[in-house]
């Protein structure tokens, strides 16, 4: 086993974010339910977090990239997509710390590109 020098977030959708989906045009399950989107979140690698707050700081302060990112999972059009502020952020998901890591696997990590994400940029 190895502790990796990073901590996670998941970032879990709220009922906005839901009623956001099935707004969208094409027919979305009209059966899709909160605890069925909540149940598979995508899990962000962060710095390793000495605290809750600053870990929640972190992401907070990459919220545009990562709203982004969100949103274009379900629609790549971005004539759908709300003004993205961090007080819709917010309102759209909660944000879960876990400080440790550890790897289970023998094999490196390997990393691939997924979007091109400006972390540094709001």
């Amino acid at each position: 086993m190895y502790e990796v020098n990073r901590s996670i977030a998941i970032l879990k959708p709220r009922q906005p974010f839901l009623d956001w989906l099935k707004s969208l045009p094409g027919g979305l399950d009209e059966q899709l339910e909160l605890v069925q989107l909540r149940g598979d979140c995508n899990a962000l690698l962060i710095p390793a977090a000495d605290d809750y707050d600053s870990a929640e700081d972190f992401v907070r302060q990459h919220y545009h990239s990562l709203f982004s990112a969100e949103l274009a999972d379900w629609c790549d059009d971005e004539s759908f997509w709300p003004e993205l502020t961090p007080v819709l952020f917010t309102e759209w998901f909660d944000v879960e710390i876990h400080s440790v890591l550890t790897d289970l696997v023998e094999q490196p990590l390997e990393r691939e590109a997924f979007i091109p994400l400006d972390l540094d940029q709001n």
